[in-house]
């Protein structure tokens, strides 16, 4: 018989495959309002892709804004940020470094906050006994990023090796891409890469939600304090009262019951309204990364 925590881990892989297929659905039956929804994007880089999460976060939107509101789900942050630069969206969750990346085509709705503050780590895993204690020592790894558009899964580390005059493809035997936190934390565990780079909030919640996946794994390092993935906006809109109710519905989320629902599913306290400078820590590491080609 399965235990309780393969059940849950078995519902939730249930849940996250039929998300990817009925999304488009809840976005149709938005448009057929006749009403031109609100688009809000979303990738499973960052945001597990559980249906009742979903459709709780679809339900609390469109009643907070009073507009019908299409999500928008994409595997990779690359094309969600040509959606919203192109103004195909009017917002998404996205992340630090695109966020800096494409600093004047953008502008900031809200940033989460997770222990009450705007801020997450990154951090470098490795399988659990393995001896090691820095990043030095896991040179000729397979390592997993997450995104080449991900601050934690990628920027991050990429930033400490250009700081050593080194860079990814000649530090480590091979790298690979997930396109999701939880699978470089699965690949980690699994031994198919021998070190990571994963957002140390979702690693965290998994840690929570899934302890049988991260207890074959360790953090090796934890990164500074950087400004956690923003919600942002093109910054020309054209209906400027759809940006200030969507701002508006994240901001107000903790005061509503079904937002608090989607708050806890998320374990998040709420979204804050911040000074766009809170990214300039990351921009740095964009800036540092650029340079060393």
């Amino acid at each position: 018989m399965a235990s309780g925590g393969n059940k849950e881990l078995h519902r939730r892989a249930f849940l996250g495959a039929a998300a990817a297929l009925l999304a488009p659905a809840l976005s149709d039956a938005a448009e057929n309002t006749g009403i031109v929804p609100i688009r809000f994007g979303l990738t499973p880089v960052f945001l597990t892709s559980d249906l009742e999460l979903l459709g709780r976060l679809q339900s609390y939107l469109q009643r907070s804004t009073g507009s019908p509101v299409t999500l928008v789900n994409r595997r990779t942050y690359q094309e969600i940020t040509a959606l919203l630069t192109s103004g195909q969206l009017d917002a998404a969750w996205i992340c630090g470094f695109p966020f800096v990346a494409h600093r004047s085509e953008l502008q900031l709705v809200a940033v989460p906050l997770w222990h009450r503050k705007p801020l997450y780590q990154s951090y470098l895993i490795v399988e659990r006994d393995r001896r090691a204690s820095d990043l030095d020592d896991l040179r000729g790894d397979i390592h997993a990023f997450s995104d080449p558009d991900s601050n934690s899964g990628f920027l991050v580390t990429r930033a400490a090796l250009a700081q050593r005059n080194l860079r990814p493809e000649t530090f480590f035997a091979k790298t690979f891409f997930t396109y999701g936190h939880r699978d470089v934390i699965r690949a980690v565990a699994s031994g198919l890469a021998g070190s990571g780079s994963v957002d140390g909030y979702v690693y965290d919640v998994v840690s929570e939600l899934e302890p049988e996946l991260t207890s074959r794994t360790r953090i090796l390092k934890a990164s500074e304090w950087l400004a956690f993935p923003p919600i942002a906006a093109p910054r020309t809109i054209a209906d400027p009262s759809r940006f200030e109710a969507v701002k508006r519905a994240f901001l107000q989320m903790n005061d509503d019951p079904e937002g608090r629902a989607v708050l806890q599913m998320l374990r998040l306290d709420g979204f804050a309204s911040e000074d766009p400078n809170i990214f300039d820590t990351i921009a740095a590491k964009a800036a540092l990364v650029a340079a060393a080609g």
